[in-house]
């Protein structure tokens, strides 16, 4: 298995002191910190920034030959994107405030305790992927284009609010961030999950776990594992699946059931990088990335005192808000051939037929339970078709509760005190009404006007040049 790197970028340590890079290098390395360069020659640091991928230099104050305030300044005006911490073995309050000014993200005297110098690290890590991950969602949202877009394959999709979120998770793909997905039941949240972790790279695997209804230590057993003798029955050591999820991606379903306690233990999870076996007082550090979904209102929960403020800034700086299948119609026939096609292989059926008129009446059921609803119906309906054509028996009961008619068995009549309209004007009304219940989907409204989408995309060219003049 490959070494993973962290953090992504590498870490500069500048000091003419080798006791001082080799005792910190130390120090990092038992953080998790592995991506370190150390350089006891300031005369060499610009050869190293222009060769490597610096994001973080650790630099000392004093030194011979170029001074660690001459740097400062170099880093300031040639790399204003490199992150820069001053170490200094004065503590000196007026020079401090100059490098700050100058532009160091943090003073630091090498006799300060070492959980002070660690959260300073720890801190301007964080903040370094933070501006690395806007960079590249800028450029990403800029593209308007998909690198990867086979890790999206699976999730049958033709809105254009889903794309726009797919180009949002592949541009925080490689971030070490959590994730939060929210959305209704049933509309693809561990797909997504999945396409995020297909887009991460990461060489370990995607582990799911649902937490919902999970006791504080059944959580922690389940994600922490615990050491040999830590409880009855405890007769040997068992992995987490935090530590299974190493160098991949941790996902955790239903994060809005999370109990108090638990709750506590996930963002400590999250806030030091680190967790504790059962039975154990050696901590470990997590090695995978986060997500987490939820159906329910986070927002609400924590204004109720049901879900901690703290945890829920924690997971919300990266989020996705999936639209549920009622607000994208244009994905309704797409998914109807994709799982009717799914479920003939299943059942070692040809693929069937489907009637003209479904998908069209289909776009006006709201659909509480979004794709999952429509695959179970889709399913059933494969089960019991005999013929050549999908038996749409199962979709009737839904239908009749949204009071959808089917127009070419009734007669349309017009009161006798009222002008008839023309046909232009009636056909405009048609096509004006078809495109609203299509929510602008042009195939749909084709196929609730019994017309080729040619023929409606002529008809509202024709609509628009006559309102023009």
């Amino acid at each position: 298995m490959s070494t993973r790197f962290y953090p992504q970028f590498k870490i500069l340590l500048v000091d003419d002191e080798t006791s001082f890079l080799r005792s910190m290098s130390l120090t990092l390395e038992r953080q998790g910190y592995n991506n370190l360069i150390t350089c006891s020659a300031p005369e060499d640091v610009q050869g190293i920034i222009n060769s490597e991928k610096v994001g973080l230099v650790l630099l000392d104050l004093t030194m011979p030959v170029i001074s660690g305030q001459e740097l400062l300044t170099w880093f300031t005006e040639e790399h204003p994107d490199i992150t820069v911490i001053i170490f200094s073995g004065l503590n000196q309050v007026d020079a401090a405030v100059e490098c700050v000014k100058k532009g160091a993200f943090d003073y630091i005297v090498k006799t300060a305790d070492q959980e002070q110098i660690l959260e300073s690290i720890k801190r301007a890590i964080h903040t370094q992927e933070l501006n690395l991950e806007n960079h590249a969602l800028r450029a990403q949202l800029l593209s308007n284009t998909l690198k990867q877009s086979d890790c999206f394959d699976a999730i049958i999709t033709a809105n254009a609010q889903m794309h726009s979120v797919f180009r949002y998770l592949e541009s925080i793909g490689q971030s070490n961030q959590p994730l939060l997905i929210t959305g209704e039941s049933g509309v693809g949240k561990e797909l997504i999950a999945r396409a995020t972790h297909a887009a991460s790279k990461r060489h370990g695997e995607l582990v799911t776990v649902n937490v919902a209804g999970l006791d504080d230590n059944i959580f922690s057993d389940t994600l922490f594992g615990h050491s040999k003798g830590a409880f009855t029955g405890a007769d040997k050591q068992r992995s987490g699946l935090v530590e299974r999820a190493s160098g991949g991606t941790l996902f955790l379903d239903e994060i809005g059931d999370l109990s108090p306690t638990s709750q506590v233990k996930l963002l400590r999870l999250l806030q030091e990088g680190e967790y504790y076996p059962i039975g154990s007082d050696r901590p470990k550090r997590i090695e995978a990335r986060v997500i987490v979904a939820t159906h329910q209102n986070l927002a609400e929960r924590q204004q109720e005192g049901k879900f901690r403020k703290d945890l829920f800034y924690r997971l919300r700086t990266h989020r996705v808000d999936i639209p549920p299948l009622r607000e994208r119609s244009e994905d309704i026939p797409l998914l109807l051939r994709h799982f009717m096609r799914i479920a003939c292989e299943e059942m070692g059926k040809e693929t069937l037929k489907i009637p003209k008129n479904l998908a069209p009446r289909l776009i006006q059921y709201p659909f509480p339970g979004n794709a999952r609803e429509l695959r179970a119906l889709v399913y059933d309906s494969v089960s019991q078709s005999q013929g050549e054509v999908l038996d749409t028996r199962p979709f009737d009961p839904l239908l009749e509760q949204t009071d959808i008619r089917n127009f070419s068995e009734e007669k349309v009549t017009f009161s006798e005190n009222q002008p008839l309209p023309t046909l232009n004007q009636l056909s405009e009304i048609l096509v004006n009404e078809a495109m609203l219940r299509a929510n602008q989907n042009q195939s749909l409204a084709s196929q609730m006007l019994g017309i080729s989408q040619p023929a409606l995309s002529k008809r509202l060219k024709n609509m628009k040049d006559a309102n023009i003049e």
